[in-house]
């Protein structure tokens, strides 16, 4: 696992804020329920970690459909990482996903993920800033986030707008040659409501050595 230089420094405000704002289980149910021929009804989890898997804040997510949440259909790692004007998301791969499914409802299984498992996915953090009462974030720039899709090597394009209730998000992905969109929402944004927190869960300092 590549994680690059730790940072012991205690968590600015905003990225406290952050934190504790993604920290959550968030549904689309409403979304769903108004238009179910364009949206299924899934969750989103972001479970945090404790402070020694990254020596900070970290988080384990999931994003499943309703009918099926034992079978993620995508699952992650993610590092805070605070620079200054910003916040980056660094985003990681699990080496055997499937073995995790359920861990952000499950602690027993959250607890068996260990730094050993997870491998970095350059080039595809998610940076983070604050925009009155939400935070606007974007995965950075240069194209480079590669994902392999129907037959095409394609970039993703990620925008995120988060609330201290709300979780809207859109991704696409276009082919790396023609620019041409292959896969993604072509009907908007997926909104998601928070229907439970896991704020208290966020580690907001260094805890005594």
């Amino acid at each position: 696992m590549d994680i690059g230089t730790t940072d012991m420094k205690t968590p600015s405000e905003d990225t406290i804020a952050l934190s504790q704002w993604m920290a959550g289980a968030f549904s689309n149910q409403k979304q769903a329920l108004e238009n179910s021929k364009l949206y299924a009804h899934i969750w989103v989890f972001f479970r945090p970690l404790p402070f020694e898997f990254f020596s900070g804040i970290g988080f384990y997510s999931e994003q499943v459909y309703d009918y099926d949440l034992w079978s993620p259909y995508r699952q992650g790692v993610h590092r805070m990482v605070d620079r200054g004007d910003s916040i980056y998301i660094e985003n990681y791969g699990l080496s055997d996903p499937v073995v995790y499914a359920g861990a952000a409802r499950e602690p027993s299984i959250l607890k068996s993920i260990t730094p050993d498992c997870i491998e970095r996915r350059h080039n595809c953090s998610m940076i983070f800033k604050k925009d009155g009462d939400r935070f606007l974030g974007c995965v950075e720039p240069g194209n480079q986030c590669l994902i392999p899709r129907n037959g095409h090597q394609t970039y993703l394009v990620s925008e995120v707008e988060l609330t201290q209730t709300t979780w809207i998000s859109l991704d696409r992905g276009y082919d790396i040659t023609t620019h041409e969109h292959i896969w993604g929402s072509g009907a908007g944004p997926l909104k998601f409501e928070k229907r439970e927190s896991f704020a208290r869960e966020v580690p907001t300092s260094i805890p005594p050595q």
